[in-house]
C-alpha cells in the first residue's frame, strides 16, 4: 500500500533594500535554522526566494547560500523560480514579467544548476492574462490557494492533485495549496498534522507552499519551532509515515485532476484587505449569519488597493510610466531601478505593514527617481503635462535640474511629488490617515484557532489596541501640499491635528482646472459657505526658476466680510528626529504665539534646508504625521511626515498670497 504524498514547499522573500537587521535576522531565526535540521533528513520539498534575497545571501551569508547548493546536489530540493524582485506579475507591463522571470531563471541555473519549471506567484495574486508569458519563458506549473479553485466552483475534496489550463491552446499546470494546512503548519502539534496527512489515500497529494518566514520570525514561532522542537518532530513523523516529492517530481509521475479556468483573485484574506473599511466589515456580517459561504465570497481583487490608497496608486502609474520608456530598457541602471521599483510589499497592506512602512515607500521612491534621472539628463527646466493615472486629469510635472515637482489637476492642483534629485528623496512622500478594519476589530479574525500549538498571525489578538485610542484620526482628504481651506477663528492645533475643524470652502478635495502651462496655473470656481454659498474663484501659480518654487494663491470672492485662509503643506521626512522647524524638535505639537512669514526646515537626513517665505504675515501651526497599523508583530505607531499650516487673516474680497519655497544644501561636516 502506497503512503500518502506530501508535496512541500517556502516561500522566502524579504522587501528589496529593507533594512539589514531585519533581513539578517529573517536569515538567522528562519531561514538559516529551517535548512539546517532539514537537511539533515530525507525530506524531500521545494523552495523559492526572491532574486534579490538570493544575492544577498549570497554576499552576506556564504555559508548558508553553499548549504542551498549542497541540497540542490543531493537532489532533495526544487528551486521554483517568479519575478526576481517579486512583483505581483499581473501588475507590470508583460515585457517586464518575462524578464525579470528570465533573470531569476539565469541565477538558479547559474548558482544551483537547475532549470525551474515551477513559478511561484507573488501573494498567489492570479489572472489568466500571465498564462502565455508563463510558458513563453517555459514555466509548466504554478501554485495558487484552494480558494481560487472553490470560487471557481471546485469541492475540496477534489483538489488532491493538479489541474491544467490553458490560454489561447497553450497549457499551464496549476497545484492547489491546501489552506488547511496553511494553517496547521507550524502552528499545530506535529503528530496532528501528520495524523491529517494520512487520511490523503490512493496517490492524493496533500499541497502546501507557505512563508518561510513561519519558520522563526512570525511571533513565538522560533520558540515553538526549533527550541520546542516541532520541526525535528514533524520530520521524524513523517519519515515513516508520509511520502515527500518535489513538485516536478509529482507531475512526471502522475496525471492531472482536469482542467479547471480559474478567476482573477489571490487567498481569502488578501480579498479582505483590498476592501475599505465599511466594506470588510459587511463582508464579516455575511460571513457569521451563513455556514461554509466562503466558497461563494470574494472581496475585491488585489489591484484593489491602488482604488484603497491614492498613495499606492501614485507609485503604480509612475512605475507604469517609467516602464513606457522603450528607449531605457537597454540601460542597465535604469532596468534594474524599474525592476526594483516593481516589488510588491509598498503597493498593499493587510497583516503586514506594506503602504504603512516609510522606508518601503522611500525605497520605492528612490529607485523611481533614480529612472527618471536617466530620462532627464539635460541641464534644463522644462514643464511635462501627463495624465499618468489614467483618471482624465492633466498631471503636470515641473523639472528642473534639482528637483521635480508634480501637480494634479484632480487633487485641487495641489503638489503630490516633490523630488529631491540628487538625494532620490521625495519630500511629497506622506501617507493619509484612514480608517483600518483593525481599528476597530481588535482580534484578527481568521480560520478556526488552534486548540494545540500556538497562534497564527492571523489569530493574534490587537490587545494594545486600547493604547492608540485617543491616537487614532482619520483625514477627509488627501495629505497632499498646497491644501487651501477656509475657515474661522475657531480653527486651533487640537482640532487641525485631529481634522475636525470646521471648513466652509470647497476647494481642499475637489478638482481644479489647468488654465495655463506658463506660469502653470490651476483655477477653481467654487464657493464659501456661511448663511449660503457666496461665489469664489480660487486660482493658484507654480513656477520653477534655478531650484526655487513660486508660488502665487488669489481668492476672488463675493464674500465681503472677513476670513481666515489655511494653506496646508505636508512634507516627509526619512527621521523625524533628526528634522527641526525654525530651530525647534519637529516631532511635538505647536503654534506660533507671533505671526510670521518664513517657516524654516532643515533635514538631517538629506542635509537640506526648505525655506518656505511668505509676503504675508500667518499664524504657524505643525503636528507630526502619524498613523496606527497592523504588522505581523502587532500595531504600529509610525511617522509618515509633518504636517504643516500656514494660517492667513484676510479681509478683502481679492487676496492674493505670493511666496517660495528655497531648497538649501548644508555642507557636510
Amino acid at each position: 500500500m502506497s503512503k500518502p504524498i506530501m508535496l512541500f514547499g517556502i516561500h522566502c522573500h524579504q522587501p528589496v533594500d529593507n533594512f539589514h537587521n531585519i533581513v539578517d535576522r529573517a536569515i538567522e531565526k528562519a531561514y538559516k535554522p529551517f535548512i539546517n535540521v532539514v537537511r539533515n533528513y530525507n525530506f524531500k520539498f521545494s523552495i523559492h526566494f526572491s532574486g534579490w534575497l538570493f544575492e544577498y545571501i549570497k554576499e552576506h551569508s556564504r555559508e548558508f547560500f553553499k548549504s542551498l547548493q549542497d541540497l540542490s546536489d543531493k537532489g532533495n530540493v526544487e528551486f521554483f523560480t517568479g519575478g526576481y524582485y517579486e512583483p505581483v506579475l499581473t501588475s507590470i507591463p508583460s515585457d517586464d514579467a518575462k524578464r525579470q522571470i528570465e533573470k531569476l531563471n539565469c541565477f538558479i541555473k547559474d548558482n544551483f544548476g537547475q532549470t525551474p519549471k515551477g513559478l511561484w506567484l507573488t501573494e498567489r495574486v492570479y489572472d489568466e492574462s500571465i498564462v502565455e508569458d508563463l510558458i513563453n519563458v517555459g514555466i509548466d506549473y504554478i501554485v495558487v490557494d484552494d480558494y481560487h479553485f472553490l470560487s471557481a466552483g471546485f469541492k475540496k475534496s477534489e483538489l488532491n492533485g493538479y489541474f491544467t489550463t490553458e490560454k489561447g491552446g497553450n497549457k499551464l499546470s496549476i497545484y492547489p495549496i491546501n489552506k488547511d494546512l496553511r494553517y496547521m503548519i507550524p502552528f499545530k502539534e506535529a503528530k496532528d498534522v501528520v495524523a491529517y496527512l494520512k487520511d490523503f489515500k490512493d496517490g492524493n497529494a496533500a499541497i502546501i507552499f507557505d512563508d518561510g518566514e513561519k519558520f522563526g520570525i512570525w511571533p513565538k514561532t522560533y520558540d515553538w519551532v526549533y527550541n520546542h522542537k516541532w520541526l525535528e518532530n514533524f520530520l521524524e513523523n513523517l519519515s515513516d509515515n508520509i511520502q515527500t516529492m518535489t513538485f516536478n517530481e509529482h507531475i512526471n509521475s502522475f496525471k492531472p485532476n482536469g482542467i479547471a479556468y480559474l478567476p482573477s483573485c489571490s487567498y481569502y484574506e488578501m480579498g479582505e484587505w483590498s476592501l475599505r473599511s465599511e466594506n470588510y466589515f459587511k463582508l464579516q456580517e455575511i460571513r457569521e449569519h451563513f455556514k461554509d459561504i466562503d466558497p461563494y465570497l470574494r472581496g475585491g481583487i488585489w489591484k484593489n488597493f491602488f482604488v484603497k490608497y491614492e498613495e499606492s496608486n501614485r507609485i503604480h502609474k509612475r512605475m507604469l510610466e517609467m516602464s513606457k520608456h522603450r528607449a531605457k530598457k537597454s540601460n542597465k541602471q535604469f532596468v534594474e531601478n524599474l525592476f526594483k521599483l516593481q516589488c510588491n510589499d509598498v503597493y498593499w497592506h493587510g497583516v503586514f505593514g506594506g503602504i504603512y512602512l516609510p522606508n518601503l515607500r522611500d525605497n520605492a521612491y528612490r529607485f523611481l527617481i533614480n529612472c527618471e534621472n536617466e530620462i532627464y539628463r539635460q541641464k534644463t527646466t522644462k514643464t511635462v503635462t501627463i495624465d499618468s493615472n489614467f483618471d482624465g486629469y492633466k498631471k503636470v510635472k515641473l523639472v528642473s535640474p534639482e528637483i521635480v515637482a508634480i501637480f494634479d489637476e484632480k487633487y485641487a492642483g495641489q503638489m503630490v511629488e516633490f523630488d529631491l534629485r540628487d538625494k532620490a528623496f521625495n519630500l511629497q512622500n506622506t501617507l493619509t490617515r484612514r480608517e483600518e478594519f483593525y481599528h476597530k476589530s481588535i482580534t484578527r479574525d481568521s480560520g478556526s484557532k488552534s486548540q494545540s500549538g500556538i497562534d497564527t498571525i492571523h489569530e493574534l489578538k490587537n490587545n494594545d489596541i486600547e493604547k492608540w485610542r485617543d491616537k487614532i484620526y482619520y483625514d477627509w482628504y488627501i495629505k497632499n501640499s498646497f491644501v487651501d481651506h477656509i475657515v474661522d477663528d475657531s480653527v486651533n492645533i487640537e482640532n487641525f491635528e485631529r481634522c475636525s475643524f470646521k471648513e466652509y470652502g470647497d476647494f481642499a478635495n475637489q478638482p481644479f482646472k489647468m488654465i495655463s502651462k506658463k506660469p502653470l496655473t490651476f483655477e477653481r470656481n467654487g464657493g464659501f459657505y456661511f448663511d449660503k454659498k457666496y461665489d469664489t474663484n480660487l486660482k493658484k501659480s507654480f513656477g520653477l526658476k534655478n531650484g526655487t518654487l513660486h508660488f502665487s494663491i488669489q481668492i476672488n470672492s463675493d464674500f465681503v466680510r472677513e476670513f481666515d485662509y489655511l494653506l496646508e503643506f505636508n512634507f516627509h521626512f526619512a527621521n523625524l528626529n533628526n528634522v527641526k522647524i525654525n530651530n525647534v524638535e519637529a516631532n511635538s505639537v505647536r503654534k506660533s504665539r507671533e505671526p510670521i512669514k518664513n517657516i524654516n526646515i532643515y533635514d538631517g537626513y538629506t542635509r537640506k534646508v526648505l525655506n518656505i517665505n511668505f509676503e504675508n504675515e500667518f499664524i504657524f501651526m505643525s503636528y507630526p504625521l502619524n498613523t496606527v497599523s497592523q504588522s505581523e508583530g502587532g500595531l504600529n505607531y509610525n511617522n509618515q511626515g509633518i504636517t504643516i499650516g500656514a494660517l492667513f487673516s484676510l479681509r478683502d474680497r481679492l487676496n492674493k498670497i505670493n511666496g517660495y519655497i528655497d531648497i538649501l544644501s548644508v555642507s557636510e561636516e
